[in-house]
């Protein structure tokens, strides 16, 4: 545990632990998550989801992190061996991969969030931080945790909940806010019917990001006292957090403080890419010619595995058959072969064959597009292979009968679902 007498004082992220819970499987990304957890589907060419939330406790001066994993961790995992193997012991630095191993009993797995922290507090306890920064591992996001570090201390909270504002009427799917002159959170209400307003601003609610600091002391005793309270789901926003609020002092942090924005970026980002149209929406989104969320910003970089390829190639310069790629993202190992590419986001190692017509495709690594083939407003999973001629995005009925079509109109494509067209 935490040494008391040591004194406090910036910077606080190396102070901190970053705990990463990066569990769940992320159903409404339909066959996305077939063989991976959300934390672990690739984003923006050749990142991983949870590379958001790790750069960002990297980027804000955080040593000490740890994921804890669950639903078919696999991938995930070689993600984390292979990207995240850089921190060093020696340099009072660490990197913690946290399996569900039933290392309370020999019958549980994690049963939730808090959970999932309680069932590690005695290697959270041997590193001894003073504060533990709680994360999910599935948003897109740049903030710097080193000034809501500070606003904790500064507030004297038992827990810091990071919130973002929305408008009430878009806030019914998140946990709620209730909050005084002073951002203390006076109620917390999960997914509410009529959602509580700001103070001043009563068309506007603070919605939770489910980023929270505590003290790690005041957590390791919440976290037991939840474990042994009956009936507990064990969630840190359905159970500890309503506790707290309820019986100590809770504090809201606007992500507006801490946002991280580089001068090509005007507004606030955040994004729950929870669904394939949100998926769809945040990666063409990079397209634009000046987008919401700035990932060339080196002074806030997205780390991640990065592969090791030749660089993206565009061959023919025929009528008709010319390899071109306009307001497209397109990733090292890329081969565009007299096709058209546009609005879209070609990851690592993508081959489009001569003809095809892409026009807001989201195309994941790996994937080998036929010649001929006319893919608009798509997702492509890894490693499929597109027949030559195949149209997707034209006929929405013969497009529901063959793919997973959402209401708007996008597509999501596997190769179990290519099979069944044999």
């Amino acid at each position: 545990m935490t040494d008391d007498r040591a004194p406090i004082g910036p910077p606080y992220a190396r102070q901190a632990m970053a705990y990463v819970l990066a569990g769940g499987r992320g159903s409404r990304l339909q066959e996305l998550t077939d063989r991976r957890a959300k934390p672990a589907v690739f984003f923006g060419g050749k990142s991983r989801i949870i590379d958001f939330s790790l750069s960002n406790a990297l980027n804000s001066g955080i040593r000490r992190i740890a994921v804890a994993t669950q639903y078919k961790a696999h991938s995930l995992i070689r993600h984390l061996q292979r990207g995240w193997n850089f921190l060093r012991p020696e340099r009072n630095e660490t990197f913690d991969i946290l399996p569900a191993s039933q290392r309370v009993d020999e019958r549980s797995w994690y049963l939730g969030t808090a959970d999932a922290v309680f069932q590690n507090l005695d290697i959270i306890e041997d590193y001894a931080p003073r504060f533990m920064v709680i994360l999910a591992g599935d948003h897109i996001y740049k903030m710097d945790y080193e000034v809501m570090l500070a606003q904790h201390v500064a507030t004297g909270a038992d827990v810091t909940v990071g919130c973002f504002v929305l408008p009430r009427t878009e806030a019914t799917g998140f946990g709620v806010m209730h909050v005084d002159a002073t951002d203390r959170i006076t109620d917390f209400v999960e997914k509410p019917a009529d959602p509580p307003g700001i103070p001043g601003e009563p068309d506007k609610a603070l919605a939770s990001m489910g980023i929270y600091v505590f003290d790690t002391r005041f957590l390791s005793e919440q976290l037991q006292r939840d474990h042994d309270e009956a009936g507990s789901t064990h969630d840190f926003g359905k159970d500890l957090i309503p506790h707290i609020v309820k019986h100590g002092r809770a504090f809201a942090h606007r992500f507006e403080k801490s946002c991280v924005r580089s001068g090509a970026e005007t507004s606030l980002y955040w994004r729950d890419v929870g669904t394939v149209d949100a998926y769809w929406q945040a990666n063409i989104d990079l397209t634009e010619i000046v987008p919401d969320l700035d990932i060339y910003d080196r002074a806030w970089p997205i780390w991640t595995h990065a592969e090791v390829t030749p660089p993206a190639k565009f061959v023919h310069d025929i009528d008709g058959r010319r390899g071109e790629a306009i307001s497209s993202l397109v990733s090292g190992g890329c081969i565009v072969s007299g096709a058209m590419v546009r609005h879209s986001l070609l990851s690592t190692g993508t081959h489009v064959h001569s003809y095809a017509m892409l026009d807001g495709a989201v195309v994941l690594p790996g994937v080998d597009i036929g010649r001929g083939a006319r893919l608009t407003r798509v997702v492509v999973d890894r490693g499929v292979r597109i027949p030559a001629g195949l149209v997707v995005g034209e006929d929405p009925e013969a497009d529901e009968a063959r793919f997973r079509r959402t209401d708007t109109g996008v597509c999501l494509i596997t190769q179990p679902m290519l099979d069944r067209l044999d």
